[in-house]
């Protein structure tokens, strides 16, 4: 508009050229950044359109074709180390069972390999030849973003054959360990579920910019506020002084601009000049230079070795630049448990199996315990003798002998398998008086699972692509008690056993008649097997309350013990899953499976509730066998990292899906509760068996525990007392009402660590929105999982951690980091350094628009308000853009208030982030007041050595007067 008016008017004090260059400089600037953008956008677009594959066009023949010239109905023929070109119902393989391995990594970010498998019925479709007379139809659902879900069927040979998802290969996946595979083309294009998932991540904006904003609408007040104080300013010297100043006089009678019959027109007119001249105040470079100095500042955090995982081979990555300094102002962090403070690397360290407890191998947080009660008795020497309860940590009851240090038992060399007890191991097993039930328990490890076994030709032993660490370890345990899964087919499993001789293992293979699988909602999978003998087995592993519940009255034997064993472990801080199995006769079975039959063939919303029920009736009146306990190893530096984060002033929040003691002894492991941390627990019975009416009642006792919680640390005369709040996942659905989060949050807020467990993802993402709306103040969400995702993308930032999950945690947050304890010095060093850079470079760079925009003020001012620049149109131009633009580029990248390590041995100077000393309004407008300290005498100092000493206005005339001095 500014340049519209120049090269129109003669209002303007600069010509359209010097109005019009800043403007293309920095919007050009903007585009072509954008452009590259896109253009790397547009070529990687093309070369997946362009991709080419096989696509059968008549006779047999599969001809190459352009990905997007695929079309609904073609049949699709993938070779090896492919990608599928659009959603494919899987039709036949270069396997005789019609089997195919996948890789979902761009999909859901897992690195495990996933099985999928073809129809029967389209099994002898094996050749390029054999669609000659293939003629099918599909009936399925409409295209959703679902990409556990596929409802259809297939209609062949005028047979219906019902579709689930272990037949459909999505778009973007690979085609691994399979050397081709036929399928027909489901969902193409837009209409495919990667692409139905393409939306665009939250939009975040720093607090930093939004004050930023404010300072820049303060800023246009002043404009306006000094154009109207020079638009009067003018009004009256053209009324007063105007027709005295003849040689300032126009000679066009009839200029509306300085007319003095016409003061008040000329005023208004004035005011668009003044508004061109004085519009310096608003830097429009500023956003351009942020913008430069945030993609350096993302550099140089992508560069830092420090935070380098060799093991990995995973550098720290800025996804956004955006957020830079909001690093440097976090006051809460939530974080997951599993797979963020642990590695998520399952080992099988204990079980027990019919009332007994095997492995003697002690947990890190067993360990961990036993070092804080050595330190509380004072330096304890371990080599004098111990009291009889030195292995009562607590509330844990774990027997003396089930606890050993590590001393005693050296570093497995078996990932995976941390198990120590002669009793199991090398066939010893057979020989314990409940060596049936052993048995039954060995068996149920390796054939109650979904991997895929992968022959290693160094070792000779399996490797497992499971589809959970749990599974794998289950498998390799398996495998070293002497059952191991060395094949599957569609149809079969096949387990090389050690029994009845530990020396001469025998292959025994049992069909595989259904697999109900496990979903976070279920919390349970199980498999139906026919064995060599014709039996029917169902077995079953679970969660222990799921499977509890299920169990029949003459399968409860060991359910007392059990519980025990499953407390204590619980207690040690391992990951524990019940085992149980039951017998079928074939009329049951048959039965049943008519039933299940129906319910999969079904097409619709129901059909996954008609699943559930069938698979409930299924599993029921099950016989217990037995239990097992994993552990999940914290991460290396964990404790030692949240120690720092907390020495920083930052509240911890621990949002995991583990028991209520599994998550306190990991918390004592990792130092998040401290020895003299005062512990309030809130928690009640099972909300689900509870009348409607009772469950006000509960809702008024869980209050009622929220409130005397809150009155206790409010009475706490300790000025120093550290308190830990700890909830279960079915309280914290109550304490998440509206009418009760606020008095929840109330009290979490005074607490230095607070643990939720059993919370589902949604109350992960519920939890951390609660905090961030709450407090108002900034929030860090980390994990590692696809069930984190909505955790990070609710917080302010979200850190994804690159793990044996997968990547899906990692594509949806802004920064990605490989272990845990690299976020104390993402936070600690490189959030302080950001925080300052950004604060400092925006306060500097209004500090010098003031100063550069009011001394054109001043000098209007001295020149009658006259709308004449002091200052050269070029210099005008090129002042924000070029002039000054580096050294407030300079003091965003590089400035370091102190260094890294001082950042790290002091953690509490992160505190100044939090409180915004660095750009409170008390600094920001310090700065700006701080230009009347330089402009106002550089404004007379300049003037003044350039008029001489004796320059002054006297009443109706300007009158330069100089004696011996003249100018320079």
């Amino acid at each position: 508009m500014a340049a519209i008016v120049s090269a129109t008017t003669n209002l303007s004090p600069f010509s359209a050229f010097s109005m019009v260059a800043p403007l293309v400089f920095v919007v050009g600037l903007s585009m072509a950044k954008e452009a590259l953008e896109d253009s790397r956008r547009f070529v990687q677009d093309m070369n997946v359109n362009h991709g080419k594959v096989g696509v059968h066009k008549e006779d047999g023949v599969f001809s190459p074709t352009q990905w997007m010239k695929i079309q609904v109905g073609d049949i699709v023929k993938v070779e090896k180390d492919q990608f599928f070109p659009a959603d494919l119902l899987l039709l036949s393989s270069s396997y005789e069972d019609g089997i195919c391995y996948v890789e979902t990594m761009n999909l859901d970010g897992e690195t495990n390999l996933k099985v999928k498998r073809a129809l029967e019925v389209t099994l002898p479709l094996e050749d390029d030849e054999a669609f000659k007379q293939f003629n099918a139809t599909i009936k399925c659902e409409d295209p959703n973003p679902s990409l556990y879900t596929f409802v259809g069927n297939l209609q062949y040979d005028r047979q219906v054959y019902p579709l689930d998802p272990s037949q459909i290969l999505l778009r973007d996946s690979k085609l691994r360990n399979t050397a081709y595979v036929y399928g027909v083309a489901v969902f193409t294009g837009h209409d495919s579920k990667v692409m139905q998932n393409s939306t665009k991540s939250p939009s975040k904006r720093s607090r930093i910019e939004l004050q930023m904003d404010k300072v820049i609408y303060l800023l246009f007040t002043v404009l306006l506020a000094i154009s109207f104080v020079s638009s009067i300013g003018f009004a009256v010297y053209a009324k007063f002084e105007l027709p005295r100043w003849w040689y300032l006089q126009p000679m066009n009678k009839v200029n509306n601009l300085v007319d003095p019959q016409k003061p008040e027109l000329s005023g208004l007119l004035h005011l668009v000049t003044a508004l061109i001249l004085y519009g310096y105040l608003i830097p429009i470079s500023l956003y351009v230079s942020i913008e430069v100095v945030k993609v350096l500042q993302a550099l140089f955090i992508n560069q830092d070795i420090s935070m380098y995982d060799d093991e990995s081979g995973t550098p720290a990555q800025a996804r956004t630049s955006n957020l830079n300094e909001e690093l440097g102002q976090i006051d809460t962090i939530l974080s997951d448990k599993t797979g963020t403070l642990t590695c998520n690397q399952m080992d099988f360290l204990k079980c027990s199996i019919s009332g007994t407890a095997y492995g003697m191998r002690a947990s890190d947080v067993e360990l961990a315990a036993a070092k804080q009660m050595a330190e509380e008795v004072g330096g304890h020497d371990p080599e004098s003798p111990r009291p009889e309860d030195e292995n009562d940590f607590g509330a844990s009851e774990i027997e003396v002998e089930s606890v050993v240090t590590s001393k005693d038992y050296s570093k497995p060399a078996i990932k995976g398998f941390s198990f120590e007890d002669d009793r199991l191991k090398s066939g010893n097993w057979m020989k314990e008086p409940n060596a049936d039930v052993i048995l039954l328990f060995f068996r149920i490890l390796s054939v109650c699972h979904s991997a895929i076994p992968e022959l290693n030709e160094a070792t000779g032993n399996f490797n497992y692509e499971a589809e959970s660490p749990d599974e794998g370890a289950f498998l390799v345990a398996a495998r070293e008690f002497g059952f191991e899964f060395c094949k599957r087919t569609q149809s079969s499993i096949v387990v090389r056993e050690r029994y009845p001789s530990f020396q001469e293992p025998i292959e025994r293979k049992y069909k595989v008649l259904n697999l109900l699988d496990f979903t976070s909602k279920r919390k349970r999978m199980s498999v139906i097997v026919r064995d060599e003998s014709g039996q029917i087995l169902l077995f079953c592993k679970g969660a222990d309350s799921i499977i509890f519940d299920r169990l029949a009255k003459n399968g409860r034997r060991f359910e007392e013990a059990m519980t025990k064993h499953l407390n204590d472990y619980g207690e040690a801080g391992l990951r524990t899953l019940v085992l149980a199995y039951k017998k079928l006769d074939e009329a049951e079975y048959s039965a049943w499976n008519e039933e299940f039959a129906k319910a999969k063939s079904t097409i619709g919303g129901d059909r996954d509730a008609m699943l559930e029920k069938v698979s409930d009736v299924m599993e029921q009146d099950l016989i217990l066998v037995g239990a097992t306990a994993v552990e999940d190893k914290l991460q290396k530096g964990v404790p030692q990292c949240i120690d720092k984060l907390a020495q920083a002033g930052l509240k911890i929040w621990v949002l995991t899906g583990d028991k209520m003691e599994t998550a306190i002894n990991i918390g004592y492991a990792c130092s998040l509760l401290r020895q003299g941390m005062k512990q309030i627990c809130i928690t009640t019975t099972n909300a689900d068996s509870v009348a409607q009416d009772s469950k006000q009642a509960m809702k008024e006792n869980i209050l009622k525990q929220i409130t005397n919680a809150s009155q206790m640390i409010k009475l706490e005369k300790d000025p120093h007392a550290a308190f830990a709040l700890i909830i279960d996942g079915k309280t914290l659905a109550y304490a998440l009402e509206n009418d009760m989060k606020h008095q929840f949050l109330s009290l979490a807020v005074n607490c230095a660590s607070v643990i939720c467990c059993r919370v589902s993802p949604k109350q992960k993402a519920l939890v951390t929105r609660l905090v961030k709306e709450g407090t108002g103040k900034i929030t860090l969400g980390i994990g590692d999982g696809a069930n984190d995702v909505g955790m990070i993308q609710e917080a302010d930032i979200g850190v994804g951690i690159s793990g044996a999950e997968g990547m899906q945690a990692v594509m949806a947050s802004d920064f990605s980091i490989a272990q845990f304890r690299y976020l104390e010095r993402l936070l600690v060093v490189h959030g302080h350094w950001c925080y300052k850079r950004i604060a400092q470079m925006i306060c500097y760079f209004f500090y010098k628009n003031i100063c550069f925009g009011l001394t054109l003020f001043y000098f209007e001012a001295f020149a009658g308000f006259s709308g004449q620049s002091v200052y050269d149109d070029s210099y005008m131009m090129l002042f924000n853009v070029i002039l000054t633009s580096l050294p407030v580029i300079a003091l965003g990248v590089f400035e370091q208030d102190v260094p890294s390590d001082v950042c790290l041995k002091f953690p509490a100077l992160y505190q100044q982030g939090p409180k915004n000393l660095f750009f409170d309004w008390y600094r920001i407008l310090g700065w700006l007041g701080n230009d009347r300290t330089y402009d106002e005498p550089f404004h007379m100092d300049t003037t003044y050595s350039y008029l001489g000493k004796h320059c002054y206005l006297v009443h109706s005339s300007l009158d330069i007067r100089q004696d011996s001095t003249d100018l320079f």
